[in-house]
């Protein structure tokens, strides 16, 4: 099947309707754009609210998994976790005489340091730039022309793929564990310096790491994650070293050389981020669609 316009006209005349045609449809695509960004400002406006600090938070429960080593309650406000207590039982870190557990409560002094997730900052500052551009588009910049809508439409795709990315976790905002030492006033009593707590975002899931440290003495030899003295005390009968994937590996934390001795992980699911998750993917699918139909009107086919 083909189509024709009749009656016949000339080559050149064609070309110029065709070209009427395409700009009276970028002119109402442009229009279209204006609502859409309306839409998008709107689902941005409410990932933020589920970022925001409000007056309860959302108190998450740890718990891990076939076992009683990690145990605890944690209350985030926003991007700052405000309260919490985790009950360890663990071979390498024993209880103070007299408790069941060792106990991590994150402090409630004034002066205490704040913990906060840096990927969750990195959301919030990303959504706001979102914002930003779509108030720029639409009230301060030239709306009608195709290629600054473009530019501006690219830019809030950037900012909104790296607020998912942060919230997914496959970004460079939260740093290792071992570069990322929490200062140990921010627990009540004080962290013990053999032990490092590691709090993050992965898939939209809260995600606690508590490891126990030892040094790695120089010229100490290591085999399949235990040294010498490790295999010694295990030949003699003592309790074999718990295995995990962090193993037979050395780190630099806090300027010392350390292996680490027992790791546990534990995941919380926040309904609060999983709805925020849930609302980026949409919001960046409805973007992509956009650019791709502007993209194309105006001959970018790429």
């Amino acid at each position: 099947m083909s189509t024709a316009v009749w009656p016949p006209i000339g080559p050149r005349k064609l070309a110029a309707e065709q070209a009427a045609s395409q700009a009276r449809e970028l002119d109402w695509l442009l229009v279209q754009l204006r609502e859409t960004l309306q839409s998008l400002k709107a689902g941005l406006e409410e990932c933020a609210a589920l970022l925001t600090p409000s007056e309860h938070g959302s108190t998450l429960v740890l718990s891990s998994v076939r076992s009683e080593s990690l145990k605890g309650l944690v209350t985030r406000v926003g991007t700052r976790i405000v309260k919490g207590n985790v009950k360890l039982r663990m071979a390498s870190l024993p209880p103070p005489r007299g408790s069941p557990t060792f106990d991590l409560t994150i402090s409630s002094a004034a002066q205490a340091p704040t913990l906060t997730v840096q990927q969750l900052t990195a959301v919030r500052t990303s959504i706001n730039s979102c914002l930003d551009v779509i108030d720029v588009t639409t009230w301060t910049g030239d709306a009608t022309n195709a290629n600054f809508v473009a530019g501006q439409l690219r830019l809030l795709h950037d900012s909104l793929q790296e607020a998912r990315q942060a919230l997914k976790g496959y970004s460079d905002v939260q740093p290792p564990w071992w570069e990322n030492a929490l200062d140990e006033k921010t627990f009540d009593p004080p962290l013990p310096p053999n032990v490092s707590f590691h709090l993050f975002v992965f898939d939209a899931a809260l995600v606690l790491e508590i490891r126990t440290l030892e040094l790695q003495h120089a010229g100490e030899e290591t085999h399949s994650g235990f040294s010498i003295r490790d295999r010694l005390a295990v030949a003699l009968g003592g309790v074999r070293p718990p295995n995990h994937d962090e193993a037979d590996r050395t780190f630099t934390y806090k300027a010392q050389e350390v292996r680490v001795k027992e790791k546990i992980r534990v995941e919380t699911q926040d309904p609060a981020l999983i709805s925020a998750m849930a609302k980026l993917n949409a919001l960046e699918h409805s973007l992509g669609l956009s650019r791709k139909a502007l993209g194309i009107v105006m001959g970018r086919d790429d």
